[in-house]
């Protein structure tokens, strides 16, 4: 049974689900570059002053980190999880549950494979609702017999879990869960100020479509999140954004056509034009009434 487990990035995603370790039975080791929060070392957390110092106590260590330069930097970079583990005897499993492009985590995890440790992309949906709630879904890029052993663990955070494939296809199922997720809230974006425009209750449209086939977690949280104007993240623009580039990148270089996504990248980079970035990217109905008002004007 692993007991010791490592957790770095302890934000609005990552410290609901170190939370989670603890109250599962687990010694956690923690570290985050804005410090660990009070809560976590109240309910028996370790703080540690660098990623190596976790990796060097943890059997098991988990990133939940904005994006690749930052895994990169917590794995390889000065006093990060590599300098433990190529003088520890122990063979050690990384878990990355950022969301980041699936070219660089197989290039980490080769690298992270050379230092004689096993290597896990783990990337997750279901915001900070799901985290909370510990009813993530996460979708696992690692080897079978790897990912065998630390489903128990996973599980104390999400409630679907699946093996898509080797390393990669984990953030592979990601960047298509967020190319789903993103038009969506963009569509529920545009009916609602339909609605709105047209002269009906937004609050009562959306009461009736989540009654029909129109019927989404989207529609019933960012919905409502439009609806009431709450735009306290959440899961900020400036993520929503960075993940679509990872998407309209890698299609790139497939091959593939995503003109919804491109046009949908878009409306969040005017998001973030407009000084949005960190609001919740439910926001985004907002740059739609900004397109609305200057059509009218015009």
């Amino acid at each position: 049974m692993i007991n010791n487990i490592g957790f770095i990035g302890l934000g609005i995603m990552g410290k609901p689900m170190a939370g989670h370790l603890i109250r599962g039975g687990h010694k956690l080791f923690l570290h985050s570059r804005s410090g660990v929060p009070e809560e976590l070392i109240k309910e028996g957390g370790n703080r540690c002053a660098t990623p190596k110092e976790v990796a060097q106590n943890a059997e098991i260590i988990f990133l939940m980190l904005p994006d690749a330069p930052d895994v990169e930097k917590v794995l390889f970079g000065h006093g990060g999880i590599a300098d433990s583990l190529n003088k520890h005897p122990t063979k050690k499993i990384i878990v990355d549950m950022s969301s980041i492009s699936p070219l660089k985590t197989i290039k980490f995890a080769d690298r992270i494979n050379q230092l004689g440790c096993d290597y896990v992309d783990a990337p997750v949906s279901g915001g900070d609702v799901g985290a909370k709630n510990a009813t993530l879904t996460i979708m696992v890029g690692a080897d079978e017999s790897v990912f065998d052993k630390i489903k128990p663990i996973l599980g104390l955070m999400g409630q679907t879990i699946t093996l898509i494939g080797a390393n990669g296809a984990g953030q592979i199922c990601k960047v298509a869960n967020q190319i789903i997720v993103a038009l969506t809230v963009e569509a529920v974006g545009e009916a609602l100020l339909f609605a709105s425009k047209a002269g009906a209750d937004p609050a009562r449209v959306r009461q009736a479509l989540l009654g029909g086939f129109a019927s989404s977690r989207v529609l019933e949280v960012h919905g409502n999140r439009m609806i009431k104007r709450s735009f306290d993240p959440g899961f900020r623009i400036e993520l929503q954004q960075k993940d679509l580039a990872i998407a309209l990148s890698c299609a790139s270089e497939l091959g593939v056509s995503l003109p919804n996504t491109a046009i949908t990248q878009s409306l969040y980079n005017a998001c973030i034009a407009h000084g949005d970035a960190k609001w919740d990217n439910s926001a985004i109905v907002c740059m739609l009434e900004k397109l609305s008002n200057h059509q009218i004007k015009n």
